[in-house]
């Protein structure tokens, strides 16, 4: 019989979450097979007088519905315990926007032995959209990032299907603006909008016109595409994502998918990234997600895959040996 594992999920707010994200969607699936979970928001963390990282979690120990687990997070009625975690056996990372105070504490976690997921030094790479932009040998649309307001100018009339302006570094489709070539004036609003919105560099892209079809969202663990789902855009939206009104559907994994995949792959396995989506319209991969990626909880209710199960049974070893409590320790 296999022991119960600890994992705790590291995420930006208790209060943001609700039932359809991957975050639930991977507690759920590890409470029922019998694992312990616990959620740690960013100022939930201590280092105590003897070194020790500690935090107070949101602690869930018995096999639940997605209802329950975000509605419990959402209204802060789950029990709180202090754990340490140095007796985790699983810390994943599910913060967007990026948090550096979350990263500084998971990479002292890292140090300290927690396998952690995905590796905080590679995330803060990653999650920067000039990586993805630099990288060669990846199928790219045509893609400046830049500070420069005269090199979007000079980007823009060569693009006759318009560009996509956003922020380098940003999430869920914020500050992201769609601008035809001849409109300077919306291009300097857009470019305003994209570099306060983000670190200061902006990214532009080339409008790609199969966007109309529709955005894949891939979802890819340790070098391999496990499943996806297809985002169709709202009636009047240039942007695909659901928080913005898109729909997802069912999709077909096909072989440009996994050529996609295997070029960028090298990439995020260098980083210490196992666990990422990949935004895909027709042959060009746009976006990397690896800070929170999702996707799980679509693709298994479209398609009757067990992707949940799949990334935890991956992402998780179950040594033999009688384990301690993840509890603190006697002072």
């Amino acid at each position: 019989m296999c022991l119960p594992m600890r994992i705790a999920f590291a995420i930006t707010r208790a209060a943001s979450v609700d039932s359809t994200w991957t975050t639930i969607h991977l507690a759920q699936a590890a409470l029922a097979r019998g694992d312990a979970v616990r959620f740690i928001e960013p100022w939930d963390y201590e280092i105590d007088t003897r070194g020790r990282l500690i935090a107070r979690a949101h602690a869930f120990d018995r096999p639940s519905d997605a209802e329950h687990i975000a509605g419990a997070l959402v209204h802060r009625s789950a029990l709180r315990r202090y754990v340490d975690l140095e007796r985790i056996e699983l810390l994943l990372l599910r913060a967007a926007p990026l948090n550096p105070g979350l990263l500084s504490f998971a990479e002292i976690a890292k140090e300290r032995g927690v396998p952690v997921v995905n590796d905080p030094a590679g995330l803060l790479r990653v999650s920067h959209k000039g990586w993805l932009a630099s990288l060669q040998g990846v199928r790219l649309p045509t893609t400046l990032v830049t500070r420069s307001r005269a090199s979007c100018h000079v980007f823009a009339q060569g693009q006759p299907d318009g560009i996509i302006v956003k922020p380098a570094r940003g999430s869920g489709g914020r500050d992201v603006s769609r601008v035809l070539r001849a409109d300077a004036v919306g291009l300097d609003a857009a470019f305003d909008r994209a570099r306060a919105g983000g670190d200061g560099y902006v990214v532009v892209q080339q409008y790609l016109p199969e966007a109309e079809w529709g955005e894949k969202r891939l979802i890819w663990l340790d070098g391999a595409v496990i499943g996806g789902y297809l985002r169709r855009r709202a009636p009047g939206e240039f942007r695909h994502n659901l928080k913005r009104g898109g729909q997802a559907e069912h999709t077909e994994i096909t072989s440009e998918d996994t050529a996609l995949a295997a070029e960028i792959s090298p990439h995020l396995v260098r980083a210490g990234v196992r666990l990422a989506g990949l935004d895909v319209i027709g042959s060009y991969l746009i976006e990397v997600n690896a800070l929170n990626p999702g996707g799980a909880f679509h693709a298994d209710r479209l398609s009757g895959s067990r992707l949940g199960e799949e990334i935890l049974d991956r992402l998780t070893h179950r040594p033999e040996e009688q384990r301690t409590s993840w509890a603190l320790p006697a002072p």
